[in-house]
């Protein structure tokens, strides 16, 4: 076992939050303290570092539950404004994904298509106070004899609503190009022919993964900001990757670790959450996650000292390798070239696009930094590791 020269329990800090006395700093000034003090000597003044991404996280949704009224039914379909959500649960309960198109769109027959709602605007339309269509049917059992169901309801009217999202935070990702002599649509964003843009997502040296890479304090359990209100970690993500190729300072280099996550929906701001029509491709819904790293230890202010120049990231080609499979990678860039506005693939300048918002990010890691300051959040220790050797 690791011999440390700091030792810090998460039951201490916590004690330091409720005095007032903790201190706590976003992820890019960890940077400029490790730098000037040391791993040791961060460790010993630093309590807690904040990190937080706002991007678009296809793999998100919301589990409700309608409530009853006689007489009373077991619901087989559901639509929220005309977005279809999945029923095969229980008698009221439902689950509509970010990405499920309005019921109606044309989807690409008209290609690149709009899908201008779905899933993801249903949730943010919720979380503003709007007013949803409602509409239900079924087969009819003895005990459940309702066959039909339609009303507006708030998000106020559902007795339950749970953001739960299969796959949040992804550690490292491609960023995406196109080679090919036409613009392409994707769940990375419009991709000019003949290489002419890249874009790339993650909030690099903010973004909570690559702060916390062997997920030492991430874990089931872990409480989170999740779109503006308290949420937590419920275990790895789907896709995830448990024992990536690392560069020397332990950062995955490709795609790796992701994390699933709960949140009570009723808590949220639509400003952290906000539906996505992404051209050609369909609905999606941006999210914000901030999640706080204690500082345990020296190795743990050395991790969040990672900055945009230690990132590393895979250049693929989204015209053609990528929807056949082929692995090819056509450049390794770092995060900061790719913020720079320009990176060089095959001997030709090209300008890059984020599509995760940096800015927002920053917003959200200086949120849960106010948060934990006033005493409003309180760190918690995981309960079981995530997978990561």
């Amino acid at each position: 076992m690791a011999q440390f020269q700091v030792n810090k329990t998460i039951a201490e800090i916590n004690e330091r939050i409720r005095k007032g006395k903790a201190v706590v700093v976003n992820a890019e000034e960890m940077i400029r303290i490790v730098q000037k003090e040391g791993k040791v000597r961060a460790a010993q003044e630093v309590d807690v570092v904040t990190t937080g991404t706002f991007s678009p996280m296809c793999s998100s949704g919301v589990l409700f539950n309608i409530g009853q009224q006689p007489p009373v039914m077991k619901v087989s379909k559901l639509w929220l404004n005309n977005v279809p959500c999945y029923c095969g649960i229980a008698a009221v309960d439902a689950y509509v994904g970010a990405t499920e198109p309005s019921e109606d769109d044309p989807l690409n027959k008209v290609h690149p298509g709009r899908f201008a709602y779905g899933g993801g605007h249903v949730i943010e339309d919720l979380l503003r106070g709007k007013a949803v269509h409602l509409r239900a049917t079924a087969f009819g059992t003895d005990c459940y004899p309702r066959r039909e169901l339609d009303k507006d309801i708030t998000l106020a009217d559902l007795p339950n609503a749970w953001m739960l999202n299969p796959r949040n935070c992804y550690q490292n990702y491609n960023a995406a190009v196109n080679l090919t002599s036409r613009t392409i649509y994707t769940y990375m964003g419009p991709l000019k022919s003949n290489c002419a843009n890249c874009n790339f997502a993650t909030a690099g040296q903010l973004s909570p993964l690559f702060n916390d890479p062997y997920f030492r304090t991430i874990g089931l359990g872990t409480r989170i900001f999740l779109g503006g209100g308290i949420g937590y970690v419920i275990g790895e993500g789907t896709q995830h990757v448990q024992k990536p190729k690392r560069n020397e300072r332990g950062l995955p280099v490709n795609p790796a670790g992701t994390l699933m996550l709960k949140g009570d929906l009723k808590q949220m701001d639509a400003h952290y959450v906000r539906g996505q029509s992404l051209t050609g491709y369909g609905p999606s819904l941006a999210v914000g996650v901030g999640i706080p790293i204690p500082m345990l230890n020296e190795e743990m202010a050395w991790f969040t000292a990672v900055s945009d120049a230690d990132i590393t990231m895979p250049v693929k080609d989204y015209g053609y390798d990528y929807p056949n499979g082929i692995p090819r990678e056509l450049a390794r860039v770092t995060f900061e070239q790719l913020r720079s506005g320009e990176i060089e693939v095959n001997g030709k300048k090209t300008s890059t696009v984020p599509v995760t918002s940096y800015s927002m990010s920053l917003e959200i890691a200086d949120k849960l930094k106010k948060w934990i300051e006033n005493g409003k959040f309180l760190l918690t220790e995981k309960v079981e590791n995530i997978p990561s050797f």
